[in-house]
């Protein structure tokens, strides 16, 4: 899938490793739960760590349920400050009585090996809810994941953190801030349970650029609300949704410490990497075909432009409508019609675009004729958008989906199998 590109940054490969000073693992130390089979040969257990200490920041899932890692990365990274970070899949680690307590022993663990504090270890899990945590196999696993660690490792990394996920996710950027060269990468897992409420997601992202904890805190909180908060998959949030970013200061560049220039160049940085997170974790959903961008313009404010696209993205009768084929558009301005907001329906225009062209559906809140043909070919695409134009004011926004297939409901009729 082609990345999009914001501003005055060059694309470069690494993901968490590409800036300087960060290596990376990943192995298979043998989690699983019960009744599940042991996927051979899978990842299951990955380490990020900074050669030095850096700022830290991070966004949680709003969900009332949260898993152990997240409480206690939460009081980890209270003082701004971590230097690596220790995740598994295969379970989530949550809804467990002795949750805090695992979570507590896998940073621990860490540390030991790492020579840090544990106080310094960001934490994270995925998987399955409600299963109890063996510590056994991680703390086996430990010391081969420390030893393993290389500046080229985000591949064996990426792949411990997939669950569903049928590929890895990694972007990483080069840009400049005070004449020095900086590089901000990171990887994510996401595919099911993705809702624009935090997404459901883990992103581990790393810079060599010195900002400081509280202008990275402001950074990540607004640029999270428009890439990972404008993704909907099948309208379920989760309960360990979490992403964390770490920046060392490698770069030598002068700390970013208040808004302006410098401050708006690191920004645009994390948006552009945390974009195309986004969109690869939509095109990703459980059992997609499609990534769907639904691009939303002339509303009354930005606030109505987002709930609108967002109510577009999240209708499963539009979803299937997409994998189908079927330029049923009528659903499209169903969506749009019990979405919240004050606007006149009859100033709303549709049209459905991909790499095959544009055609019109539908032009002041009424179905337009169209080519069926042409609008086959149109929706025959991978990436397929949705143009809106609500003719009532300057605001706009755009969120990512995918269409709903028949894989959907056999992925999750037999998740923990």
């Amino acid at each position: 899938m082609e990345l999009k590109k914001i501003g005055n940054v060059k694309y470069i490969n690494g993901g968490v490793c590409a800036a300087k000073g960060f290596r990376a693992n990943g192995v298979q130390c043998g989690l699983t739960h019960e009744g599940a089979i042991p996927t051979k040969g899978k990842n299951d257990l990955a380490l990020i760590v900074s050669d030095t200490m850096c700022s830290a920041a991070a966004v949680y899932t709003t969900n009332k349920v949260k898993g152990a890692p997240i409480l206690v990365t939460k009081d980890h990274i209270s003082d701004g400050k971590a230097q690596a970070v220790i995740v598994n899949s295969v379970n989530a680690n949550t809804c467990n009585p002795d949750g805090v307590q695992k979570a507590e022993k896998m940073c621990q663990l860490a540390a030991s090996e790492l020579g840090l504090d544990e106080k310094d270890v960001i934490v994270a899990s995925t998987g399955v809810i409600g299963q109890v945590l063996p510590i056994e196999p991680i703390a086996a696993g430990m010391k081969g994941l420390a030893e393993g660690l290389t500046y080229d490792g985000n591949p064996r990394a990426v792949q411990a953190i997939m669950t569903t996920d049928t590929m890895p996710k990694e972007v990483a950027v080069e840009f400049e801030l005070g004449g020095k060269t900086c590089r901000l990468g990171g990887m994510l897992k996401g595919s099911g349970m993705i809702h624009p409420n935090m997404a459901t997601t883990l992103t581990f992202l790393t810079t060599d650029a010195a900002i400081s904890p509280e202008m990275l805190q402001q950074a990540l909180s607004r640029v999270v609300k428009v890439t990972l908060n404008r993704v909907s998959v099948d309208g379920d949030t989760s309960t360990n949704d979490m992403v964390c970013v770490m920046a060392s200061g490698a770069a030598g560049n002068a700390e970013v410490n208040s808004d302006g220039a410098d401050y708006e160049v690191f920004e645009n940085a994390l948006y552009n990497v945390m974009l195309n997170l986004a969109r690869m974790m939509a095109r990703d959903g459980e059992g997609a075909t499609k990534l769907i961008e639904c691009a939303v313009s002339g509303a009354p404010d930005d606030k109505t432009a987002e709930t609108v696209a967002k109510s577009v993205i999240t209708s499963s009768l539009f979803k299937t409508m997409i994998f189908g084929e079927d330029a049923n558009a009528g659903r499209i301005y169903c969506a749009v019609g019990y979405a919240e907001g004050d606007f006149d329906i009859s100033k709303v225009d549709i049209d459905i675009a991909s790499n095959a062209g544009n055609i019109a559906v539908g032009r002041q809140g009424c179905l337009v004729k169209f080519d069926e043909n042409k609008a086959k070919n149109v929706l025959s695409e991978e990436v397929i958008q949705v143009i809106i134009n609500m003719g009532s004011g300057s605001g706009s926004a755009v969120c990512w989906g995918c269409d709903l297939t028949y894989d959907y409901v056999k992925i999750n009729g037999d998740y923990r199998s």
